[in-house]
């Protein structure tokens, strides 16, 4: 049997607040999120959209995500169920062994890899992308993985 370990998608290359579409329809509250290095910015300000290198609650991550639009050129989030449980996951293996339940990373403003524990939100996910018309989503399984690590450069 084919183990479905996430999915992968391409986002237009541009201003939205896709981070929030994508993660819209997950329960992110109750979870620590850990935000590795990354490049991203606020459309109004320029400003960077995520302090570097942190961890913040769910709840944090919602407001930041879904109040104004912004460019996203890497991104690298980490979703522990406690904050006790947060350290650097770099590679599947990691991951697998970790308390790290969902991990979204982000290259090159467009390039979507989510890797999830739960089947479930591999399947909402992957629906949802469908219906948004992100181009050449796809499952990633055990045969087709190519990511040789989980951080987004």
């Amino acid at each position: 049997m084919i183990r479905i370990r996430g999915i992968t998608f391409e986002i237009p290359n541009g201003y939205g607040k896709y981070l929030f579409e994508i993660l819209n329809d997950i329960e992110i509250n109750g979870l620590t999120w850990r935000i590795g290095g990354g490049e991203s910015y606020i459309k109004e300000n320029g400003e960077p959209l995520f302090p570097s290198l942190c961890t913040v609650n769910g709840e944090t991550l919602h407001e930041i995500i879904s109040n104004e639009e912004y460019y996203l050129i890497f991104v690298d989030l980490k979703a522990f169920p406690n904050k006790l449980d947060v350290k650097e996951i770099s590679t599947y293996q990691e991951f697998v062994k970790s308390e790290c339940q969902f991990v979204l990373l982000l290259i090159d403003s467009s390039y979507v890899t989510i890797y999830s524990k739960d089947q479930n939100i591999i399947q909402q996910l992957f629906s949802k992308g469908v219906s948004a018309g992100y181009e050449n989503i796809e499952y990633i399984t055990d045969e087709n993985d190519r990511n040789k690590t989980l951080i987004a450069f």
